[in-house]
């Protein structure tokens, strides 16, 4: 391989992403399935899209332990570690770049390397999406799966309902994330290079 490849995603992260992309994609589906069910017209029958949403989440809660582990016992976790001093300068060069930089053919402010795998924006949003966002989906999944855990009352208000509150806010937060996501995937040396390191775990440097 040449300097401009560097090995970023082993296999274990690339089987991790496909399995977890496409379990999310169903959670989303049959998420806005149930969210907006017409008995008239359902966009998937309400009881299949209750039963098919619980089993995905549980896998992705599986999923997710997979990844948890593999980020405690290999160096991939090293990439999700904040450093904070600096951080809000760095947001906003990563910004400025995405915003002005991008479309003038500015070199990247942070090219990815073995040392790092995210710039300060996608580290940022990475780890809220997966140390924030995720467990508030798994959590407020697994109690609305068991309602009877959910205290009658929190604070204001139906603890069913901030429960359930909750869930679909973080659900809609990481669906956000995911089309973002895949924009930016196009931001490569070439539209699709991104995306075929995630078949031979070889990132293309610009």
């Amino acid at each position: 391989m040449t300097e401009e490849k560097i090995y970023l995603y082993p296999v274990w992260i690339r089987l991790w992403h496909l399995l977890n992309a496409i379990l999310c994609l169903i959670l989303i589906i049959t998420g806005i399935s149930m969210q907006f069910s017409n008995p008239k017209f359902p966009m998937i029958r309400f009881d299949v899209a209750v039963s098919v949403h619980n089993i995905v989440g549980i896998i992705l809660c599986v999923n997710y332990l997979l990844f948890f582990l593999g980020n405690i016992t290999t160096h991939n976790g090293k990439y999700y570690k904040l450093i904070f001093p600096g951080l809000f300068s760095r947001l906003i060069t990563q910004f400025r770049y995405y915003t002005r930089g991008l479309f003038k053919g500015e070199a990247a402010p942070y090219p990815l390397n073995s040392e790092r795998k995210f710039n300060p924006l996608q580290q940022v949003t990475y780890v809220g999406s997966m140390y924030v966002l995720f467990p508030i989906i798994m959590i407020t999944g697994w109690a609305l799966m068991y309602p009877e855990v959910i205290p009658a009352r929190f604070v204001w208000s139906s603890g069913l309902h901030l429960t359930d509150l909750f869930h679909i806010t973080a659900a809609f937060l990481v669906s956000l994330f995911m089309f973002i996501h895949i924009y930016f995937c196009t931001i490569g040396k070439t539209p699709l290079s991104n995306f075929l390191s995630m078949i031979d775990g070889y990132h293309e440097s610009h």
